[in-house]
């Protein structure tokens, strides 16, 4: 008692003396209704373990096809529910596809039940009623009472360990029960294979193969109690097998040590008195079950539940402190939630020991960086790695290593297109590690060789046979009839294309630089100038007749319109403003944009978008367009970047449940969120500067590895006061609606002065 008592004390004193606590504004909760797809339960800055609630156990297929019930639980977890089924080790983060869900765990105490239940009639199984009432969700630590049987479920964790604390009441009938089936987005042949020995009474190790969203996943496990379980056992689900060979010799559903199949629940039953505390410690490893137990030996070494979790949100703290905002609070609240959600992707794929297991299923050594999984790139190179490339920089510094890594380990030589577990799962579209090698390179941040990362980009862009490329670079476009999404994939080639071009030129690549700089300008070619929208081009050189600028389905487009995609060309808005008939129709574009209204035949279309993030025809709950606020800046009228930039702080980021207009998408959209807060985004990462929009916060000081600050000060700023009147950069008039990454990381001021008008000039 002492011991909690001293640390409590000394974390107090850390807080209060080194640093603010602001963890307290950190509200893991947004996002977790309708469309966030965030995730509520504990983890730690990059951490590797996500332990949170599943609310149900959907299936990924219905009757042979697609169940669009299963969207709604990306992250296991969604508000409106009203039963939990249990508690796993790993998750994804505002995602709009899913995997994981491994290793769950469930407490329960009275008659022994193996089946997870239905949410309509929960006493049918395992799974438990809950209130969010009895609900706390904080930065490093989760809790909920799980009425059906009176237990009090927490958790925090480590990089690589969950820890559980179970209350109990009394009871003969106690059991934790580990169901080794279940998963998100699972489907009946997702479990490749399951291993677990039971080492003594405390101690079990094993793992999983799953077949899912990452093809090839090995996940180990060591899992230790806090007290001896009076027996175990388990139940197989197989079904009937070809081949069992002669393990019927045992009995292997009650106290037997060694345990293999595809579909397994286990039980470890218990006697409790009331109020007695049961804990876990549940580490993962991509390596081994040695590692997994290294890997919890040396993370958490006692049973002190208390202290890992001051420790974890002593972390997250620590993290936090790097922007320190005075802003109201519901600003407060949005800005630190958004900070952590950050901080959550990419994870950790590093064991303690320095070894991963890479794409080639052997097992590497991390010489001098850790390396990372869970690459949601198409998302997060847009705001999220140039935000790192501020504030984390030799996070993301070992982000690139890792794609490096990916590449190398890579059959098909190409670095990652959305990445997790040693797999690419292949989502979306762009070859976007090229955006964010590139964003590194120029900014300084990447100290590896950048010759090496260069012809890592080249061969990943010219790899013919993946997603039209080959017809890309022999037409400059790719023609409608071999692709679905033939016009996104122009554009976002045609970007990733200038920032290879950026790269060359840094590195005297003269050669290369010619090359990418005129790939970089293909997006012209499905650019229609009778219409002023990008649209399909045919084979035959001819735009397709069939076109509708507002539907997202058969236009070419991937998760976006036509509206939203014709001003995808962040890197060179000003050719674009020309192609689009000059600076005053470009302008009548936007405001259109901004200002019309969508029918509801767009939303029947599309199952990750609803009307609550979308502005006028805008859609911020999905990325194509996160830049396009910005591109006023671009015309004579920048301050209606700053209308508009104001109107989505307020309309599309909310201290709710349901605060997120959008899916987070592993932290993209809390990425724009604190850029724009700020009063600056990157339009076009790759490039050195950023363009000046309308900063929500009175005041910010970031506080950088290199041991400058760069401070943000907002004077008069108020929710009347949202039109900038000037700036300045360190005292100096700063005559433009840009600034450059060195001014940021020099260290500087620079002022806003806020008004309720526009400013003309």
């Amino acid at each position: 008692m002492k011991k909690i008592f001293l640390f409590a004390l000394l974390f107090s004193f850390y807080f209060s003396n080194a640093q603010q606590n602001l963890v307290q504004y950190v509200k893991p909760i947004i996002g977790t209704e309708k469309m966030g797809h965030t995730y509520p339960g504990a983890t730690v800055p990059f951490g590797a373990v996500q332990l949170s609630p599943e609310t149900d156990t959907i299936s990924y297929e219905l009757n042979g096809k697609y169940n669009g019930e299963v969207y709604k639980y990306c992250a296991g977890y969604k508000y409106e529910d009203k039963t939990i089924v249990g508690f796993s080790h790993t998750h994804l983060s505002g995602t709009g596809h899913s995997d994981l869900g491994d290793f769950l765990i469930m407490p329960t105490q009275g008659k022994l039940q193996l089946n997870p239940g239905t949410a309509s009639n929960p006493k049918n199984g395992y799974r438990s009623a809950f209130s969010h009432a009895n609900e706390k969700a904080e930065a490093g630590y989760y809790k909920v009472k799980l009425d059906d049987d009176g237990i009090l479920a927490e958790m925090t964790a480590t990089t690589r360990v969950g820890m559980h604390q179970y209350t109990f009441p009394k009871s003969d009938e106690s059991h934790i029960i580990l169901d080794l089936m279940a998963g998100i987005y699972n489907y009946d042949e997702k479990d490749v294979w399951t291993y677990v020995r039971v080492i003594n009474d405390t101690l079990i190790t094993g793992y999983r193969q799953t077949n899912g969203w990452a093809r090839t996943r090995t996940v180990y496990f060591a899992m230790s109690f806090s007290k001896p379980f009076t027996q175990y056992g388990q139940k197989n689900y197989d079904g009937k097998q070809p081949y069992r060979g002669f393990w019927g010799k045992f009995d292997q559903n009650k106290n037997f040590p060694e345990i293999a199949g595809k579909k397994i629940r286990m039980y470890f039953d218990f006697k409790t008195e009331e109020a007695e505390k049961i804990k876990i410690k549940f580490s993962l490893s991509s390596v081994s079950q040695e590692n997994a137990l290294q890997n919890m030996q040396a993370e958490i070494k006692d049973w002190d539940f208390e202290k890992v979790k001051n420790q974890a949100q002593a972390i997250w703290n620590k993290e936090l402190n790097k922007i320190a905002i005075t802003a109201s609070e519901d600003t407060k609240v949005n800005f630190y939630t958004a900070m952590y959600h950050t901080f959550i992707n990419p994870t950790t794929y590093t064991d303690v020991n320095g070894q991963y297991k890479g794409l080639d299923q052997g097992i590497h050594q991390a010489d001098g960086f850790t390396n990372y999984s869970t690459f949601s790139l198409w998302d997060t190179y847009r705001a999220l790695h140039p935000f790192f490339n501020i504030i984390q920089p030799s996070r993301n510094n070992d982000m690139v290593k890792s794609m490096m890594a990916h590449y190398n380990q890579s059959a098909l030589h190409m670095l990652p297109i959305w990445s997790h577990y040693s797999n690419d799962n292949w989502c979306m579209s762009g070859y976007h590690s090229v955006s964010v090698i590139a964003d590194a390179i120029i900014k300084g941040i990447y100290n590896g060789d950048e010759n090496q990362a260069l012809e890592a980009c080249i061969t990943t862009a010219n790899h013919r046979n993946y997603e039209g490329i080959g017809s890309y670079i022999d037409l400059g476009y790719i023609p409608a009839e071999k692709s679905g999404v033939s016009v996104s994939n122009t554009l976002e080639y045609a970007y990733d294309d200038w920032c290879i071009a950026k790269i060359a030129k840094k590195l005297n690549r003269t050669d290369v630089y010619n090359e990418f700089i005129k790939r970089s300008g293909n997006w012209k070619n499905n650019f229609d100038k009778t219409t002023g929208f990008m649209r399909p081009k045919l084979a035959d050189g001819t735009f397709k007749k069939e076109f509708d600028a507002l539907s997202t389905n058969g236009q070419g487009f991937i998760e976006g319109n036509s509206w939203n995609y014709s001003f995808f060309v962040p890197q060179d808005p000003t050719q674009l403003v020309s192609q689009m008939g000059g600076k005053k129709t470009f302008t009548s574009r936007l405001d259109t944009l901004f200002s019309m209204h969508l029918p509801d035949s767009f939303f029947a279309e599309t199952e990750d978008i609803t009307r609550e993030g979308i502005i006028g025809g805008y859609v911020h709950g999905n990325e194509p367009a996160h830049h396009v606020a910005y591109l006023y800046n671009w015309t004579d009228q920048p301050w209606k970047t700053q209308s508009q930039v104001r109107k989505i702080l307020n309309m599309q980021y909310k201290p709710t449940p349901d605060g997120l207009g959008g899916n987070d998408d592993c932290g993209q959209m809390s990425a724009w969120y604190i850029f724009s807060s700020l009063g600056f985004y990157p339009v076009a990462p790759g490039a050195d500067e950023y363009s000046l929009g309308s900063p929500i916060i009175n005041n910010a000081i970031l506080t950088l590895e290199n041991g400058k600050t760069f401070t943000v000060e907002a004077i008069n700023q108020s929710d009347k006061n949202i039109y900038v009147q000037k700036v300045l950069l360190n005292g100096k008039p700063l005559n433009s609606l840009f600034i450059k990454h060195s001014d940021i990381t020099t260290g500087s001021k620079m002022t806003f002065y806020m008004g309720p008008k526009p400013k003309q000039k």
